[in-house]
């Protein structure tokens, strides 16, 4: 099951959490960010460039809008950030101890985008439904760490990532409404594992996962047996999405946060952007109308 592939370094980083990568085919470019150091990335494959964007806030995860810019989930709160740097709050909830997490945009336009403890404890979070004009409305209470999301080819799936039950589950989805309903597991983690973080649904409707603190990335089947493994350069990967020509290009997001000194010396690819080439076919992005 274990594959043997090359593992390249895209951008050779020190990010304290990266999370969140994003291919935007309008720009031919991957968004990703460093969440604790508040910084979103665009990465530039076709011309080796990583630019960076400092916010005010951490930041969790940056989408592509159909207008430019980008849509992000902020500490406080779901923002829109034009060509020109200006900030807009699209939903704004502000309360203590809590930031923004995970955030990705369903097959019909909407954002869908988390929020969970600061301390990374409870589960007190949200799932939340947010159209381009700013509505909102919590789909789903009692989240801990929303770490992933992503739907099924047919669009009759949505798969999400609470690492705190160490679950990857799936509801049925209605792609006209939005409605989740009839929540299962998918597939669930034992301890030696590592905790699923980030995901990506491919073309045939797999569902790769990244293993935090296992180093590794795994493709499950549309039935949830894990068929493919590659091993990775970094313990602590995060998040992974497909991009490049064709989107058979698997970046891979990795983050330093509570690695030892003597981790970092072994590990001298932490936080950087990582990047499995051809290694499989995933879905075309899907960018923010609002």
């Amino acid at each position: 099951m274990t594959e043997t592939t090359t593992c390249e370094v895209a951008v050779a980083a020190q990010a304290v959490l990266g999370a969140a990568p994003s291919w935007d085919a309008s720009a031919d470019s991957l968004l990703w960010v460093d969440s604790f150091s508040q910084e979103v990335h665009r990465y530039q494959p076709a011309r080796d460039q990583d630019d960076v964007l400092s916010v005010p806030q951490i930041v969790s995860a940056a989408r592509p809008r159909s207008r430019g810019g980008i849509v992000t989930n902020l500490r406080d709160g779901v923002a829109l950030i034009d060509t020109d740097n200006t900030r807009t709050w699209l939903v704004y909830w502000a309360r203590d101890g809590v930031r923004g997490g995970e955030a990705a945009v369903d097959p019909s336009g909407r954002l869908w985008a988390t929020t969970t403890r600061s301390d990374g404890g409870g589960t007190d979070g949200w799932l939340v439904s947010v159209e381009p004009d700013g509505a909102a409305r919590v789909a789903l209470h009692g989240v801990g760490l929303g770490a992933g999301l992503g739907w099924s080819p047919d669009w009759r799936l949505m798969y999400f990532v609470d690492a705190t039950t160490r679950r990857i589950d799936v509801f049925d989805f209605d792609a006209s409404t939005g409605a989740v309903e009839n929540r299962r597991e998918f597939r669930a983690f034992g301890r030696s594992e590592g905790l699923p973080g980030g995901i990506a649904v491919d073309a045939e409707g797999c569902v790769w996962v990244t293993m935090f603190g296992a180093g590794s990335v795994r493709r499950h089947t549309p039935e949830g047996a894990c068929d493919r493994e590659f091993r990775l350069p970094v313990s602590r990967p995060t998040a992974c999405a497909f991009g490049g020509v064709g989107f058979t290009d698997l970046y891979v997001t990795s983050a330093r946060h509570g690695l030892g000194e003597q981790q970092l010396a072994e590990e001298p690819a932490a936080g950087s952007l990582l990047v499995l080439p051809g290694v499989g076919s995933g879905q075309p992005s899907t960018v923010f109308p609002g």
